[in-house]
């Protein structure tokens, strides 16, 4: 397939183009686009065969969950059963933002995307581009890097071809990505939480945040 390319202004999108890449997406098509830490990969989370794309596109192992992104934390709400009130900071704090939370998965959630664990990861981007295409496509989307597992996580439009170029559908091309670097990712389904991966968020801004509980 040849990978459509549409470049976009990171502050102030062309929405006729956004609107194309939500339609691309509830068709179970496969977007590349930005936010402020890396370049992702979406898809309609409640699209089967469109998840199941994201995996044979990555080459992701089967076990591996997807995580989610959302434009509202309503969003949340529609994805997770329990959302502690160390959850409820950690979304009043870094939402939208670069932190990645994992709350135990809704029943409506597909199994693919947990991968059996009964969890899902959760984000809302800080980027104009990513929130607009979510709403756009109306529907939560995965959102895993836009990369083949294993390769660096993309920071623009011209990685992913590199890596991506004619086994994906569209690319949303906004410049390079501001943070450069993965989102933090935290398991916040018991207490304490615990983090699993260093990112835009740093150790110290959440224990700021979890002392004030």
């Amino acid at each position: 397939m040849e990978t459509v390319v549409l470049q976009v202004d990171a502050e102030s999108p062309d929405m006729e183009l956004i609107e194309e890449a939500g339609a691309a997406i509830r068709a179970g098509k496969l977007v590349a686009f930005p936010t402020e830490t890396v370049y992702g990969l979406a898809a309609d989370a409640f699209n089967l065969a469109a998840v199941e794309r994201v995996y044979e596109v990555k080459g992701r192992p089967a076990g591996k969950p997807l995580p989610v992104q959302v434009a509202t934390v309503d969003g949340v709400y529609r994805l997770a059963i329990e959302v502690s009130d160390v959850a409820r900071m950690l979304i009043d704090a870094f939402f939208p933002g670069p932190l990645t939370i994992i709350l135990r998965a809704s029943p409506a959630v597909p199994e693919r995307i947990t991968a059996g664990t009964g969890k899902i990861g959760i984000r809302m981007p800080d980027h104009q581009v990513a929130l607009a295409l979510i709403r756009a496509a109306g529907t939560p989307i995965v959102a895993t890097s836009a990369n083949s597992s294993g390769n660096p996580s993309p920071n623009s439009a011209e990685e992913v071809l590199a890596d991506l170029d004619d086994k994906i559908d569209l690319v949303l091309d906004a410049g390079v990505s501001r943070l450069k670097t993965a989102s933090t990712v935290v398991d916040a389904t018991g207490t304490p939480i615990k983090i699993l991966r260093m990112g835009g968020v740093t150790r110290e801004m959440l224990d700021e945040c979890i002392s004030q509980v």
